[in-house]
């Protein structure tokens, strides 16, 4: 067992799911975030609807898309204040004090097709159980993977809180 926050977690998850629903800026945003223990890491299985179609660059904007994807350090998806939602869930998960590009956190950018992302992924930098009781959250801009500490992958469209399957 280990504690999150004085909770005690069974180390014996071999599986955790995330449901994300889309905050004030994206409300339409309907998803699941599937963690499956494998023998050296997780497999990470994500499907989503409702979210942007891409839109590049223009001028000082950023583009809408692909998406930020991150694991964040506190399951709280609190919408707070609506044109910044889900501040509540901190910053990347970062047990290991990496750099931004290598936090545990990071994963893959979403890519819309016509509001649709779906992939699959294999990482070794964690299992299912170190994440539940965090928060996955999905952003507007896409990640650069190398600003520090977290990078500007823009404000936070999604959020879902990983619980024990």
């Amino acid at each position: 067992m280990h504690s999150l926050s004085g909770i005690e977690i069974p180390r014996n998850i071999h599986r955790a799911v995330a449901v994300i629903e889309g905050g004030p800026l994206r409300p339409e945003i309907r998803g699941i975030v599937v963690f499956t223990e494998m023998d050296d890491g997780t497999e990470v299985c994500v499907s989503v609807e409702g979210l942007p179609d891409y839109r590049p660059a223009e001028g000082n904007s950023q583009p809408v898309g692909p998406h930020g994807f991150h694991i964040h350090e506190f399951g709280d998806c609190s919408e707070g204040d609506p044109n910044m939602p889900f501040q509540s869930a901190g910053g990347h998960w970062n047990p290991y004090n990496m750099p931004h590009g290598n936090h545990a956190g990071d994963l893959p950018s979403l890519f819309s097709n016509d509001g649709v992302a779906k992939m699959c992924f294999y990482t070794n930098k964690f299992k299912p159980a170190d994440v539940v009781g965090k928060a996955v959250i999905i952003h507007e801009n896409p990640d650069d993977y190398r600003s520090q500490p977290s990078g500007n992958a823009g404000r936070r469209l999604a959020c879902g809180i990983i619980r024990a399957d």
